[in-house]
């Protein structure tokens, strides 16, 4: 018997120490912080799904999903359908045979009854190897840094309402508080102000309700456990210093989801990642009515250089009669939406700048040594298809309900020798596909 209780407890020993990467037994008190974050997180399954690459999928009821854990949704009446029909124009570039759909690696071990929504457990693991609990699931706070156009030109940005709007290096905090004080079109360049290191196309200039596109993906390289790599789509709406994001696409963040696999994400915020929104469903807010895919799930293939290339087409749209803002995946499949009604100000009319590209984050960023992380495939935007990242099929969608190209779009790059942008045009009549990547580290980008 003593030799049983003793197997035991080193058992209990090795798994205690398992839940910290670096080695650091965490006390007593941070566990039962964690454990109980956990019962808020990890809402009762009616059913759980072992997936082959390790993630444990909750079915969970519609009505008990974290969402409703937000104090402004305590009655909130789900919305299972969008009220609109998106109707695409007439010259939308037919899909290549080369591109393949991909799906969600969980999908081939089980699938979740009606009434249920799949959501990807959070392990005691995942909670420790955040900075804080507070932080968990969060980006970290913008930063303010020189930026680049990487579009040739007179070094204007672009037409917004048919006039040019100049923009020189980013502000930094002691002349924000003015900076927001000017007329919108000088707000821009906040706007475009990440939590790391981006290269997008953009547009603004409207107000916008939708936007999509297909978006080429990839398993990029990420150098260290605090990095991460994405390629997406944001809405954004408000003043620069405290604007409002919607987005989603994939991402490799080995910090959050503790591996290196490429997983389908959304986001939020609402005070340009200070306190509130997070990834998929690690706080509340985003409503989720799809029983077939699960935010943060890993995705099951990627793309090859001069091999096979991989697309997720992913959307998200206003609805105009209940201000929800529907994810999309595919053309068919809607995900969930954000309730901008209840969660949101600026973005609860419309969002008045779209981007579409990558961003990475690191510590490592603007300085030197730079991160070695890579954006899209690792290559620069140049490398073009079958090297480079793309996004395909851009489109915004105003009130018309009408998918179509923006009238007006530019390129924008924060590091041009470690990662860049290229809205390439192979010829007349057809629109434009934005390239994007690069392998941060190198000899330019020392």
């Amino acid at each position: 018997m003593a030799k049983l209780i003793s197997s035991l407890f080193m058992v209990l020993v090795l798994s205690y120490l398992s839940n910290r990467v670096d080695g650091k037994v965490p006390s007593k008190e941070t566990l039962e912080n964690v454990d109980r974050k956990l019962k808020l997180l990890n809402k009762p399954a009616v059913k759980s799904i072992q997936s082959e690459d390790g993630d444990i999928i909750d079915c969970v009821d519609i009505h008990k999903q974290p969402a409703f854990d937000h104090p402004a949704l305590r009655n909130h009446v789900i919305q299972m359908r969008p009220s609109f029909d998106l109707q695409e124009d007439n010259l939308s570039i037919k899909k290549e045979s080369s591109k393949q759909v991909v799906t969600q690696t969980w999908q081939r071990s089980g699938s979740c009854p009606e009434g249920t929504v799949p959501i990807r457990r959070m392990r005691r693991q995942d909670l420790l190897r955040a900075t804080s609990l507070e932080q968990f699931g969060r980006k970290p706070p913008q930063v303010f840094f020189p930026s680049n156009r990487t579009n040739q030109g007179d070094g204007s940005f672009s037409y917004i309402n048919k006039t040019k709007a100049t923009l020189g290096p980013n502000l930094n905090r002691s002349i924000r508080k003015f900076y927001c004080q000017l007329p919108n079109a000088f707000r821009v360049q906040s706007l475009l102000t990440t939590t790391g290191t981006s290269a997008f196309l953009l547009t603004l200039g409207y107000n916008y309700i939708g936007a999509k596109g297909e978006i080429n993906v990839w398993n990029p390289n990420v150098a260290s456990p605090d990095d991460y790599s994405t390629a997406q789509i944001w809405m954004k709406g408000g003043p620069g210093d405290d604007f409002e994001s919607l987005e989603s696409g994939w991402v490799v963040n080995p910090k959050l989801y503790g591996d290196k696999r490429t997983r389908f994400f959304a986001y939020w915020t609402t005070d340009a990642y200070k306190k509130t929104g997070c990834f998929d469903l690690t706080c509340s807010g985003f409503v989720q009515t799809s029983r077939d895919f699960a935010l943060g799930g890993a995705i099951d293939s990627w793309s090859s250089k001069s091999g096979r290339q991989y697309y997720i087409t992913v959307g998200i749209y206003m609805d105009p009669k209940t201000s929800n803002w529907w994810l999309k995946y595919a053309d068919d499949i809607t995900v969930g939406y954000w309730p901008a009604g209840s969660l949101m100000f600026y973005l609860n009319h419309s969002s008045t700048l779209v981007q579409w590209g990558g961003e990475v984050y690191s510590p490592n960023v603007f300085k030197t040594p730079h991160t070695k992380t890579a954006m899209g495939s690792g290559e620069f935007a140049r490398g073009l298809f079958g090297n480079a990242c793309y996004i395909n099929n851009v489109r915004i969608v105003d009130y018309s309900l009408s998918l179509k190209y923006p009238e007006w779009v530019d390129t924008w790059s924060d590091e041009d020798y470690c990662y860049s942008a290229y809205n390439y045009i192979e010829r007349y009549g057809v629109y434009p596909v934005i390239y994007f990547g690069g392998p941060g580290q190198n000899h330019l980008c020392p």
